[in-house]
């Protein structure tokens, strides 16, 4: 039997020299829950092995929460973290091992090293933005985020140790214990209501440490935790030195209520990384930071040398117990799914005498060639964005405001500048037949008239998706309660007011069928969202009704029944929820086979498209009385479009590397996709990937080269 204890005069003399299997070789480190080792698997893999100090290791409460710390820590993905080994949280001394990183940790480095460059800045806070959107994914609040928690390491940051119990690490005591976290990078809800304490305290914390990376200390600073806790809770932070391009985005992340600060993937959407195709993530050795005990080769700086750039969105409006949901995706993807599953007919109406007439489809009724056309030469990659109404194709792009296209040939009618930001373009609108709405991120919503592009009337709201086009009106929100339609001819204003019922609604889905506008909110902890309808031309509530879950509205299946996704977190759907009568009706929900990262749905009769991030597409049937899986199809598709359904049973979506590709849904196959379209052969990073759109007998797609291009339907497998 191996020996349970040490022996010599040091102050480790008392740790053990095994932890089950595993050999203790030297110490890499201490805390106030245990001692870190490094170790050896059999097979030579490295360990760092954490085991709890003797003192804790007779504390039932303790163990418990050890427990937990071992299954946090196995439930998030190992591309962010160290994975989990082994363990033994059962053991005279508990212990888990994880994988050895080798690498400073941030508080190392900024203390031998001084404060991060601007780049290695925003490096670090994509890193950690994707780290703690993965963490959340999990189910698992990290509390305990700070510098001494983050590894730089050749692959990016790692976050380690989800001990959520911090005995020792905290001088703040309640009347009932002790506080968990570490003051200086707590957020406000930790000292004031700790039972409250979710994934927004890690956005708090996140803030913190970056201001930590940026300056060499934190945005509140005292020798007393005490102090500390007080400047948290009621005292702006300072964020002098952190750099004025990330400062707006730090302060967001600071906000003291959780509501107002950004979700990690709303900091990832605000930082643009140059290209898939730059450089590794891979720290250059630019200094030499001492060795820490058991080490054997020098510990990688953290250098990055091409800055990302940041955008600071305009800080979301406070609402009462409303939560301000990250999922813009979702509501715009149903948008866009039902709009593009109108568009089935063959280019029909001619245009209002503009100076081009395009060409009718009759003259392409036996062939189409295809074409690519050019919107963006130059910048900054991008995707354009494109609806099609009145005869034509109508697109934006980073600098185009508006242009008409010809579907025929692709060549451009006319087109209609506007400055070039940094932010992909929202796809225009079909207002009537005769205007075309276009919208810039943060600008006023506009018409066109759709023959010669010429102005006409102009409304603003908050955000793009705060435009809901719906019959003969457009529908905008604020964000902040107030609700208001303007005729979509005129432009002229027929209501403004809140709705009965509802705080800060947001609009979703229009049915064409009823007439009707879906509205919803979900309340601020996501246990219950209201969900209703509106008549778009009065703003009359025709009905409302309160449903368990954190619900987006989706669209509706042949017999009107209404289709919400019910979500996990705020990334993962896990159910679909059926409303029926017209959403009046009986609530049923049916679970789905697993947790979908939902980028899109398209919904065809009774059956449920729903496409995750990653590629895979999943055939959910809802007629079943539990729902079932038709077919599941792994496309391999990395950061996709929300999907849109053509005739055939076809299915489209549109890929960042500018493929299209044409799923059979009969089957769930893949029966076509186009080449990637790259600038210089360079990947252009796109958060948000304009989808596809079917007319006739053409698709018609969009690439981060800055083109559009169109496709036969017909024949997916030449494409």
């Amino acid at each position: 039997m191996p020996p349970l204890r040490g022996t010599g005069a040091d102050r480790y003399a008392e740790e053990p020299e095994y932890a089950g299997d595993y050999r203790l070789q030297a110490c890499l480190g201490a805390g106030g829950m245990g001692v870190v080792h490094l170790a050896s698997s059999a097979s030579g893999l490295r360990l760092a092995v954490k085991v709890v100090h003797a003192r804790y290791a007779e504390d039932p409460e303790f163990r418990a929460r050890f427990r937990q710390e071992v299954a946090a820590a196995r439930r998030v993905s190992g591309a962010f973290t160290a994975p989990v080994v082994d363990a033994d949280p059962d053991a005279v001394r508990p212990w888990m091992a994880t994988l050895y990183v080798p690498g400073p940790t941030l508080a190392d480095q900024v203390k031998r090293n001084g404060p991060l460059s601007p780049a290695e800045l925003r490096r670090l806070t994509a890193g950690l933005a994707e780290a703690l959107r993965d963490i959340h994914r999990a189910g698992v609040v990290h509390r305990d985020l700070k510098p001494s928690n983050v590894l730089l390491t050749d692959t990016g940051p790692k976050v380690i140790d989800f001990g959520i119990s911090r005995p020792v690490d905290s001088d703040l005591h309640t009347e009932t214990g002790k506080l968990i976290g570490s003051p200086p990078f707590m957020a406000p809800e930790q000292f004031q209501r700790p039972r409250e304490v979710g994934p927004a305290a890690d956005v708090f914390a996140l803030g913190s440490v970056l201001v930590h990376a940026a300056t060499g200390h934190g945005p509140f600073d005292s020798d007393s935790p005490y102090i500390v806790a007080y400047q948290v809770v009621h005292d702006e932070p300072d964020l002098t030195g952190v750099p004025a391009d990330l400062a707006p985005l730090v302060a967001r992340c600071l906000a003291k209520e959780p509501v107002e600060r950004p979700t990690p993937a709303q900091i990832m959407q605000a930082l643009l990384p140059p290209s898939y195709a730059a450089e590794a993530f891979i720290p250059a050795q630019r200094r030499r930071p001492a060795l820490s005990e058991g080490e054997t080769g020098p510990a990688p700086a953290w250098d990055a040398d091409t800055p990302v750039r940041a955008s600071a969105p305009t800080p979301p409006p406070r609402g009462p117990r409303v939560r301000i949901r990250p999922r813009p995706t979702i509501a715009v993807a149903a948008a866009l799914a039902l709009t593009a599953a109108g568009l089935y007919a063959a280019l029909s109406r001619p245009a209002d005498g503009g100076p081009e007439t395009p060409t009718s489809p009759a003259e392409v009724a036996t062939s189409f060639a295809g074409w690519q056309t050019s919107l963006q030469e130059h910048g900054p990659s991008a995707a354009p964005a494109c609806a099609h109404g009145a005869g034509a194709l109508y697109c934006t792009a980073r600098g185009v405001g508006l242009a008409r296209l010809d579907p025929v040939t692709g060549h451009v009618l006319w087109s209609r500048t506007e400055p070039v930001g940094q932010e992909s373009p929202a796809a225009p609108v079909a207002l009537t037949d005769g205007l075309i709405g276009a919208a810039a991120p943060t600008g006023p919503l506009k018409a066109y008239a759709a023959g010669d592009g010429s102005p006409g009337w102009s409304a603003a709201a908050s955000l793009p998706e705060s435009y809901r086009p719906a019959g003969s009106a457009v529908v905008l929100s604020d964000g902040t309660g107030s609700i208001r339609a303007v005729d979509a001819r005129s432009g002229k204003e027929l209501w403004r007011h809140g709705l009965a019922g509802f705080e800060v609604p947001r609009p979703g889905p229009y049915d064409a069928p009823s007439g009707l506008l879906t509205v919803s909110e979900t309340s601020y902890d996501g246990s219950r969202t209201r969900v209703g309808a509106i008549r778009p031309a009065t703003g009359e509530v025709v009905w409302q009704r309160e449903l368990d879950g954190n619900l987006d509205p989706l669209g509706r299946t042949g017999d009107g029944t209404l289709v919400l996704a019910s979500f996990y977190d705020t990334d993962l759907a896990d159910a679909v929820v059926l409303v029926g009568s017209g959403g009046e009706g009986a609530v049923r929900r049916l679970a789905l086979p697993h947790r979908i990262d939902l980028r899109g749905v398209a919904v065809h009769g009774g059956v449920v498209h729903l496409l995750a991030a990653d590629g895979h597409l999943t055939a959910f049937d809802t007629a079943a009385e539990k729902g079932r899986t038709l077919w599941d199809l792994e496309t391999a598709a990395g950061n996709v479009s929300p999907p849109v359904l053509g005739p055939g049973d076809r299915l489209y979506f549109s890929v960042q590397d500018g493929r299209l590709i044409a799923v059979d849904t009969a089957r769930g196959a893949v029966i076509g996709q186009t080449r990637p379209r790259l600038r210089n052969g360079r990947l252009g990073y796109a958060p948000l990937v304009p989808a596809p759109l079917v007319a006739g007998d053409r698709v018609f797609g969009t690439a981060p080269d800055g083109s559009v291009f169109a496709v036969d339907a017909r024949d997916p497998a030449a494409w």
